[in-house]
Formats: structure tokens, sequence, C-alpha cells
């Protein structure tokens, strides 16, 4: 297929939920929202962490980049999305195509990463106190989040080029509302098996070892939370890893069901349903429940509310 075809893309959501044309303005208003509550709390996160001194540690650095991530992550997709719920023509290019799928894989790629980073973090800080400035000093947590970069872009770089190296059908109707592996396995003329196996090992394999750090880390922080003798000491270290089981959990979840799974792309209905959580509604709520739980988060907000 060259440059200059278009895929007929199915990037309104109504193609796949509801075929009346009438709901696509409402869904339209409702992903605008959810988009703009995405933006709003992204920013807003950004802009706290970075005016308030007081959210100068590692943890709260790790917090900014993955409100940063959330929020080039949903605008590779929401624009797009949108835009296509007022067209009629509902397409996109295939150097567009290419565009977005790259972008979108090293940004969930990333966040994989930085998820486990995080994790990391909260372990070296629980069971580590006293060595925690070294552990996590500023070069070091430069470092984790430049390497999850790198790793997003090195899986990035063997997706896309797997995923458009494929030869297309000339209908190339594209059904789902954004470039994805699966959406365009579905379109392709060709034998995908190569493509479903890469798919499959480096997803399989980035969210099991992820999966897996996170939950070592974890369990080394329970059996360290389960010797404070403060209940309220407890209480606090708990809700402080709270939010970021509660994100993991979300995140994780949705994407080992879309693509670290046998016959993931065989089920291209399953995917496109979870896909809506994984890149519009779980992006949504990771402000909320980092603000809404954490309480350094909502005394930084009340501090510059009220001018101190």
């Amino acid at each position: 297929m060259t440059k200059e075809n278009f895929f007929s893309a199915g990037s309104s959501v109504a193609l796949f939920l509801l075929k009346k044309k009438e709901l696509q303005m409402l869904l339209f208003l409702a992903f605008l929202l959810i988009y703009i509550v995405i933006v709003v709390g992204d920013i807003s996160m950004i802009f706290v962490i970075w005016v308030d001194s007081r959210l100068h540690t590692p943890m709260y650095f790790f917090l900014r980049n993955l409100s940063y991530l959330d929020l080039r992550y949903s605008t590779d997709i929401a624009p797009k999305t949108l835009a296509n719920f007022l067209s009629n023509e509902k397409k996109i290019s295939y150097n567009g195509c290419a565009v977005q799928f790259f972008f979108f894989a090293l940004f969930a790629t990333t966040e994989c990463f930085l998820l486990a980073v995080m994790a990391f973090d909260r372990f070296s800080a629980i069971c580590s106190p006293l060595l925690y400035p070294v552990h996590m000093s500023q070069k070091v947590c430069v470092w984790l989040v430049t390497g999850s970069y790198i790793c997003g872009v090195i899986n990035s770089v063997v997706q896309t080029g797997f995923t458009l190296s494929l030869h297309f059908c000339e209908e190339n109707r594209l059904d789902h509302f954004f470039c994805d592996v699966p959406a365009l396995s579905e379109i392709s003329c060709v034998d995908t098996f190569v493509n479903e196996i890469v798919l499959f090992v480096f997803s399989a394999f980035i969210i099991i070892a992820m999966t897996k750090a996170i939950l070592v880390s974890y369990a080394y922080i329970l059996s360290t939370v389960l010797k404070i003798p403060s209940s309220q000491g407890r209480s606090k270290t708990f809700s402080t890893c709270g939010s970021h089981i509660a994100v993991v959990s979300l995140f994780y979840g949705t994407v080992f069901f879309t693509y670290a799974q046998p016959g993931a792309i065989t089920s291209p209905q399953q995917n496109k349903i979870i896909a809506v959580f994984y890149t519009v509604i779980i992006l949504m709520l990771n402000p909320l429940i980092y603000s809404l739980r954490n309480r350094d988060v909502r005394d930084a907000v009340k501090r510059k509310l009220c001018g101190k």
C-alpha cells in the first residue's frame, strides 16, 4: 500500500458501540469532557509538583513524569478520535497512522516501566530509609526515567517496524478508533503469524517482568509495614502505596488482556472495548486517584489556593 492511500478508520466509538448517527454527538461530548478532565488533571499535577518545594522529592518527580506521560498518551489518540466523531469520512493517512502508532507504543511502554520504577522508589523509601537519599539521588532518578523512555523507544521501533511492514488490503477499513496492532493486523492481506508472535513475546515479557518487579517490591514493603508498631504509621504508608497499586492494577490489567495473552488479536470487539479503558478512562482516573488519596498533594493544592 502506498503512503498516499488512506485507512478508512472506524475512529468513532459509535461505529462499534452504537451505529446510530444521532448519538455520535452525545459520545463526542462525553469523550471531550473526559479528555478535558485528563488535560486539566495532569497539567494541575505537573504544576503543583513543580511549584511546591515540599514535593521536590523522588516520589513526586516520578509522579510528575507519569502525569506528563498520561497527557502525551491521551493527546496522541483523543484529538483524532474527537475529530472523527464530527467527520463523515473518518479517515487517517498512512503516515498519520504510523506516527500515532509509534507514539502510542512509546508512551504506553514507557508508562509500564515507569510504574515499576515508582514501586522500586516506594520499596527504597520504606525498606531502606537511611540509604534512600543514596539509592534515589537526583542522578539516579533521571537515569531511571531516561531508561524507561529508552525501553519505550526500543519496543515502539520494533512494533512499528513489524506492523507497518505488512501488506494491507485495498479497502483498508480500520475497525478501531486508533491505529493499534490488532486492528492493523485485521486488515492485512498477508499472514500475520510472525507479527502476532513478536507482539506477544515483547508485550508478555515487559508486562510479566514489570509485574514481577512490582510484586516483589510490595512483598518487601508489606513485610516492613507490618513491623511498624504505630497503627497511624502503617495507615500512612498504606495510603501512600494504595494510589500506586490502584493505578498499576487498572493499567496492567487492561493492557495484559489486550496484548499479553495468546489469541488477543483474534478478539477485535473485546480489544476495542478494553482499549477505551486504557487509552481514556484510566488516564482520567490517574490524577484523581493520586490527588484524592495523597495527603501531600491535597495539602499542596490547599496552600496554593490559599496563597501560602
